[in-house]
């Protein structure tokens, strides 16, 4: 049976998701390497008037933004020419939905959310890192929905969210048909994360595990969750609100950055829509060869730009293999899908200019609003840096 995507996908996408996505010509002319982890955003959870978990006189607001920033610190220290932005450093409030903004307008390559943990077992204790999914228990659904609480202290939190309710199961319904297209990446360094906190800081390893945050569905890059312990605990809390402790995990989450930073810029493949590699010319046939010899050769790399490569407007990055029929695209009738191992991306229409493929974005946002510009040569994803240099 034909799933409608209309139905099943893009409706809780738009019902919940009014994402401010970086402008795909700012992120493709902003002059940095793209093989490297340039920018990372740290997000000491809650702030001002919103304390997050409180444990005894400990609040999780004022731990994490302590880890927060000594992590920072040590970044800048070793890498220095690795832009550090903090969503807050000081005391005060920040909406999740900006703290996502922040990151997305940095063009970051990663965001790490730090966070403290409580249940009302003061038993529980240990550490665990998140990444977007559906949650595959009560207790992360129940960690989603403390830390997306905190939506409810926002100024107009229904229409800025459309409607989402944190402390609704069927809100977290969407989670489970939405694919995060850096979930391989998070997962990597959330593995990092749980492996520095068990065999360096010596904490237990409650392991890595998937939830639906909205902070991390708002942003566009690799992301993490990090519950540093509980402070319903008396003997974490103690650690926690010690110097020392917070030292400890801090240099747990830096060591788990560091190898994280050198395993992306050995592959040299961060950004999954990103070659640089610069395609050669397709060859012509040999007669054609022949009667044209008298051509300089930038005719030939001329021709070949302009009838292989295209712009085209990426509308769904999914697991699901779904037919391109226009009642499965809000009525799109020029949509095509590209297939790999385990994600398949859709697009809509094949444009021979980048200014042509921005104004169709501009319409095309409105019903879906995470939608960028991408290209294409020889029906091959490349970047948009990269094609805007085949067109000079």
């Amino acid at each position: 049976m034909k799933t409608s995507l209309k139905k099943h996908i893009f409706l809780p996408l738009i019902l919940l998701l009014s994402i401010q996505q970086l402008s795909f010509k700012k992120a493709t002319t902003q002059d940095k390497d793209e093989r490297r982890l340039s920018v990372v955003v740290i997000d000491p959870g809650h702030g001002g008037k919103d304390p997050g978990t409180v444990g005894g006189k400990v609040q999780e607001k004022d731990v994490v933004l302590d880890i927060a920033l000594k992590l920072g610190n040590q970044i800048k220290n070793e890498f220095p020419e690795v832009n550090v932005v903090y969503t807050r450093k000081s005391d005060v409030f920040i909406p999740l939905h900006k703290r996502a903004d922040i990151a997305n307008k940095n063009n970051a390559d990663l965001f790490i959310s730090i966070h403290a943990n409580a249940v009302e077992q003061s038993y529980v204790y240990g550490t665990e890192t998140f990444v977007l999914g559906q949650h595959r228990s009560e207790d992360n659904l129940e960690v989603a929905k403390k830390e997306n609480s905190v939506i409810l202290l926002e100024d107009d939190y229904t229409n800025t969210y459309e409607g989402f309710d944190p402390n609704s199961s069927e809100s977290y319904i969407m989670f489970e048909l939405v694919q995060d297209e850096y979930k391989e990446q998070s997962i990597s360094l959330a593995n990092r994360v749980q492996n520095e906190f068990r065999e360096r800081a010596m904490r237990k390893d409650r392991s890595v595990k998937e939830a639906g945050f909205l902070v991390l569905r708002r942003t566009t890059m690799p992301s993490v969750l990090i519950e540093t312990g509980f402070l319903s605990n008396a003997t974490e809390r103690n650690y926690l609100s010690s110097e020392n402790g917070r030292k400890n995990m801090a240099e747990a989450i830096f060591r788990a950055f560091k190898a994280y930073k050198t395993e992306v810029e050995q592959k040299s493949s961060f950004h999954l829509a990103t070659n640089d590699v610069k395609p050669q010319p397709v060859p012509r046939p040999a007669e054609e060869t022949k009667q044209n010899n008298t051509q300089p050769a930038v005719t030939e790399t001329k021709a070949t730009k302009e009838n292989d490569l295209f712009y085209s407007v990426q509308i769904a990055a999914l697991k699901k293999k779904l037919d391109t029929t226009p009642e499965n695209f809000e009525g799109l009738t020029n949509v095509f899908r590209e297939d790999a191992e385990k994600l398949s991306r859709y697009f809509s229409g094949k444009y021979k200019s980048l200014k042509e493929a921005e104004l169709q974005l501009e319409t095309i946002k409105k019903k879906y609003p995470s939608a960028f510009v991408v290209a294409f040569l020889n029906n091959q994803l490349i970047s948009v840096k990269m094609a805007l240099e085949l067109e000079k």
